[in-house]
């Protein structure tokens, strides 16, 4: 089949002069891309990288990290990325659970992982391909292993999911045509190594022969820096940016606004509602997309364009993308009426191989598709959602609903009211139990709250919701806690909060 990394290296043959990176280093041009992937590509199939062989790639943000995991995909083998700002511990456990036989780091990221697997050290002069002619790769197999992402489990601990050839060809093609990405296109790579939004980032703008700047990551944790990053570059794409980024750029006062030139904004990783709830969409000049899917389903399933007024009263997340098929099922894996709440299944083109080295969470995870043909699957994603005229509407987690009194609570429906105060810039809202069984709602906020008490904001919330989506206390934080991914971290929110 063919790869991105055939058309990184078409790009390359027809525009060499053409900028692929702008890096703090300096900028890439596509014919010095493809020099550096090919390079890579014969060191590493002389290092035996073969189909099902899971190569790991633990390097910063730079032209290496693109050069590395073109090459592996080229060699039709698997790539594993990693934040290298992560733990060693973490990482050590990454590269055990997804069996990583090959590392592609630098002198320095290899003694802090000591790792013991074989290295190719590419600050070396070493790191450079074997002499002889180089002998083209073979075809890449659709059904082979192209990479593996971490989520985490019902453990807690992160689980390897399995990504093949032709779900990530298939997702990155169709990314680029939905978002019209071209030759004039210039997209930010904002997701962290090690996580699969950033292969969207990355690789989604180089197929279709844009450029890609990349940028220290203390530039983009910034809102003004961002903002700054945005203009002085052209930034017109962003393919992964999290509702909880956009509400903080929201509340910066930036008269220019944070996101002007940006002709497209595409969000996912939480529920858009809150921030469009507190009339968020304004920041965005642009399109706005919202987009939806699990690692385990190659990371975008359906995604839905949001009109400049949007209707705030539900959460949509729009059409599956080609090839994918959405099913929302009662409790005996029957489809539900449109309108009506089920849990939402995922099959089709982006449907990952399974959980690496856990077959039982893999067969409880994927299931046989009950109204598909012989041999379709269906992943179990855990969310509810129900079928309307704009497609599905997300309608909340399985394990983040709770019942307060008997009543159903999804907690997005507080943290969109509590955003809509003109002193709140951040919410998150948790469940918690007391000492008497009962469960009860806490709201954490962040912003200019010093003259604002927490019966002003009751009296603020009561003007749009119930009794029994009051929470019992208000907690005031400098910023709400982020995972590596950008999203807010409820369960350091959980563990922080007493009764």
């Amino acid at each position: 089949m063919r790869t991105v990394a055939d058309d990184l290296a078409a790009h390359a043959a027809r525009h060499p002069e053409r900028v692929a990176l702008d890096t703090p280093a300096g900028r890439i041009t596509y014919g010095r891309l493809a020099a550096r992937t090919d390079e890579l590509t014969r060191l590493l199939r002389a290092h035996g990288a073969r189909p099902e062989t899971v190569c790991a790639v633990a390097v910063e943000h730079g032209a290496d990290a693109v050069a590395a995991t073109a090459a592996v995909i080229r060699c039709g083998a698997a790539f594993l990325t990693l934040d290298v700002t992560q733990p060693r511990d973490r990482l050590a456990a990454f590269l055990r659970s997804a069996g990583a036989r090959l590392l592609l780091t630098t002198s320095a990221h290899a003694r802090a992982l000591d790792t013991g697997l074989p290295a190719i050290l590419l600050d070396r002069p070493a790191a450079t391909a074997p002499d002889g002619p180089a002998t083209p790769p073979p075809r890449v197999d659709p059904q082979a292993l192209a990479y593996v992402s971490h989520t985490s489990g019902s453990t807690g601990e992160p689980s390897p999911v399995l990504v093949e050839h032709h779900a990530l060809d298939a997702y990155l093609r169709d990314t680029a045509r939905a978002f019209g990405l071209g030759p004039d296109t210039v997209a930010l790579q904002t997701a962290p190594l090690g996580y699969d939004a950033s292969l969207r980032d990355t690789f989604a703008p180089l197929l279709a022969g844009a450029r890609l700047v990349i940028v220290e990551r203390s530039r983009l944790l910034r809102p003004a820096d961002f903002a700054r990053t945005v203009r002085e570059h052209r930034v017109t794409a962003l393919l992964s940016t999290t509702p909880s980024f956009l509400a903080h750029l929201a509340g910066q006062p930036d008269p220019a606004g944070p996101l002007a030139g940006v002709a497209l904004v595409a969000s996912s990783g939480e529920s858009l509602r809150p921030f469009l709830t507190a009339g968020g969409r304004r920041v965005v000049p642009g399109t706005l997309v919202n987009q939806y899917g699990p690692t385990e389903c190659t990371m975008t399933t359906t995604r839905h364009v949001v009109p400049a007024e949007p209707d705030t009263a539900a959460d949509v997340v729009g059409v599956p993308r080609p090839g994918t098929v959405v099913r929302v099922l009662d409790a005996d894996l029957v489809p539900v009426p449109d309108g009506t709440v089920g849990e939402v299944y995922i099959g089709g083109a982006g449907v990952a191989r399974g959980y690496g080295g856990d077959p039982a969470r893999t067969a409880a995870c994927f299931l046989p598709d009950p109204c598909g043909p012989p041999g379709a699957r269906l992943y179990r994603t855990g969310d509810l959602g129900r079928w309307g005229p704009q497609g599905l509407t997300y309608a909340g987690r399985t394990d983040r609903q709770v019942k307060i009194r008997g009543y159903r609570v999804d907690p997005a429906e507080i943290e969109g009211a509590l955003l809509a105060h003109p002193r709140v810039s951040g919410a998150a809202v948790t469940a918690h139990t007391d000492d008497r069984g009962r469960v009860y709602l806490a709201a954490h906020v962040t912003g200019d709250l010093t003259a604002t008490t927490d019966a002003e904001l009751r009296a603020h919330l009561a003007r749009s919701l119930p009794p029994h989506l009051m929470p019992r206390g208000f907690r005031r934080h400098d910023t709400l806690p982020t995972t590596r991914g950008g999203k807010t971290d409820r369960r350091r929110l959980v563990a922080g909060s007493a009764p």
